[in-house]
């Protein structure tokens, strides 16, 4: 059986839209973007190249699927991101895309996203990431299917923006925390 894991980024006030790029996701007037590449160090990368090294599938929604689709098939191959995301095989829930996905090793989830993705997580294999997809994961914790969530806290408030426990319940425990030099704090949180 195989574990969901969310990986996003965060502000202090649970802010992920947009944390890459200033024209990422601007719904709703969001003029914040781009707020997370400041904070990048060694710490960060090396965490996360765990995380990656692991193995395993991702999980996306369209929004982000779109958005990855659109980079990482057309970056240099000797980019070990590049290379791992484009060789990983990729799920996609979606109401709206169709058949066949072009960013290679992609497959489209048919019918309920929370019924697929429980019958993915059944199947033997690694981790199932979630990079992202602040929509798809909201959308899957009420049916108890995330095992954990490893969340990049960025010491910044926006104020604005779209959330990731926005609305929702959760009661979580601390497993791991690792600080950056930046003053982000990777914390690794389970369902309690």
């Amino acid at each position: 059986m195989s574990r969901l894991v969310v990986t996003n980024n965060l502000t202090l006030d649970g802010v992920m839209q947009s944390p890459a790029d200033p024209d990422e996701d601007r719904r709703g007037g969001f003029e914040h973007g781009g707020w997370a590449p400041p904070y990048a160090d060694p710490v960060m990368s090396e965490k996360m190249g765990e995380g990656i090294a692991a193995g395993g599938s991702m999980l996306f929604g369209r929004r982000t699927y779109e958005k990855m689709a659109a980079f990482w098939p057309h970056q240099p191959d000797d980019n070990v991101f590049a290379e791992v995301l484009n060789q990983r095989e990729k799920y996609v829930a979606s109401t709206t895309l169709e058949d066949p996905l072009a960013w290679r090793n992609s497959t489209l989830l048919q019918g309920d996203a929370a019924e697929a993705v429980a019958r993915l997580k059944e199947q033997p294999g690694g981790d199932i990431v979630i990079l992202g997809s602040g929509e798809l994961v909201r959308s899957l914790m009420p049916h108890g299917l995330i095992d954990s969530f490893v969340l990049s806290i960025h010491p910044l408030v926006l104020g604005s923006g779209r959330r990731l426990f926005d609305g929702g319940f959760a009661k979580l425990r601390l497993v791991d925390a690792t600080p950056t030099t930046t003053g982000v704090l990777i914390a690794t949180y389970e369902p309690a």
